[in-house]
């Protein structure tokens, strides 16, 4: 067994804890709303927008062991950057107001989720940061495609409203593969890191998720 599948099926009890958050059941039951949908890109927004500074501290932050990591993090960044725009261009799509969105804070949630990569990278071990890698690209992977099917069909909402959802529905399938591999090559210490965090991630998002309006919550769009 490989660390990837080690650790996937090490945290399947997390993950199912994320994938039963009431906003994911209605995704996927067609019973989605355009609050959820607005709610979803808003808090999508805050974290992503803090993708490439977090990858560049990582950059910087990675001990002489770990210094072959250097060259994809960079090509990592390359890929990731400026993707918040496209959250907030879908949120224009959608109805929402972009503006408003980007003058906003974060929810708890969110704020406490970026917080901790941080601490990680500043306080911890910096290979742990890809606890979060393997949560977030591990959830665009399983949902991001099937949850814009489902919420485009029940909003009726143009295909540039699903920039974010379906880009990274694709290119989350290649970094899971690319991630199996930079995995595979750390020390146990450093694999044993990345499964804590990747626990931890996966309470931290699934906060996300629990605090976005249910169907039950709001009007039927």
């Amino acid at each position: 067994m490989s660390f990837y599948e080690h650790l996937t099926a090490a945290t399947a009890a997390d993950r199912a804890q994320l994938f039963a958050a009431p906003v994911v059941a209605d995704c996927l039951q067609g019973r989605v709303t355009l609050a959820s949908y607005l709610a979803f890109l808003g808090q999508a927004y805050h974290h992503v927008r803090h993708t490439t500074p977090l990858l560049m501290t990582l950059g910087g932050r990675l001990p002489e062991r770990l210094s072959w990591l250097r060259r994809p993090v960079a090509e990592y960044i390359d890929e990731e950057i400026g993707h918040e725009e496209w959250i907030l261009s879908d949120i224009a799509a959608a109805g929402g107001d972009a503006d408003a969105v980007r003058a906003s804070q974060p929810d708890l949630p969110a704020e406490v989720m970026v917080a901790y990569a941080y601490d990680l990278l500043n306080r911890g071990n910096p290979a742990a940061f890809f606890g979060m890698v393997f949560v977030l690209e591990g959830t665009s992977v399983a949902l991001a495609l099937q949850a814009a099917d489902r919420i485009q069909q029940a909003l009726a909402l143009p295909n540039s409203a699903f920039s974010y959802l379906r880009s990274h529905g694709t290119l989350d399938q290649q970094h899971t593969r690319h991630l199996a591999d930079l995995l595979e090559r750390m020390t146990p210490a450093d694999q044993a890191d990345v499964l804590r965090s990747a626990r931890v991630f996966y309470q931290l998002y699934a906060d996300v998720f629990r605090t976005l309006p249910s169907a039950e919550e709001q009007p039927c769009s």
